[in-house]
């Protein structure tokens, strides 16, 4: 998880614009290329929600009425260096065009009704 946080310090959080032909090299199109991206930026994505809520689960105050809020500086700095981190799928997609991203194309599925036994 502190991998998400090196990777997200060296990315600059805006948005640019991408080279369509460099996005495509890697892959055999632009389509494959974005499914690819978009399966990254969703893991990158959970696992950033998954870190984060760890981290506030330890600031929980069980009270028996909801309207006490308590605000503690600790917890408001945790989920503002969250907020200014580069966005999932900017990751993803920095992480595709340095190479450092990894797929793999599932086996296909081969069924018994592909091959009839009888045709000799």
């Amino acid at each position: 998880m502190s991998n998400i946080k090196n990777l997200s310090t060296n990315i600059d959080p805006n948005v640019k614009a991408r080279d369509i032909k460099d996005l495509s090299s890697r892959t055999t199109n632009i389509y494959e290329s974005i499914a690819i991206i978009t399966r990254r930026a969703r893991q990158l994505s959970s696992d950033l929600k998954k870190e984060l809520h760890d981290k506030l689960e330890e600031f929980v105050v069980v009270t028996e009425t909801i309207e006490e809020i308590h605000e503690n500086k600790e917890q408001i700095e945790i989920s503002r260096s969250y907020e200014k981190m580069a966005n999932p799928t900017i990751l993803a997609t920095e992480e595709f065009i340095n190479g450092d991203l990894e797929w793999r194309y599932p086996e296909p599925v081969v069924k018994e009704e592909d091959f009839p036994e009888d045709a000799e």
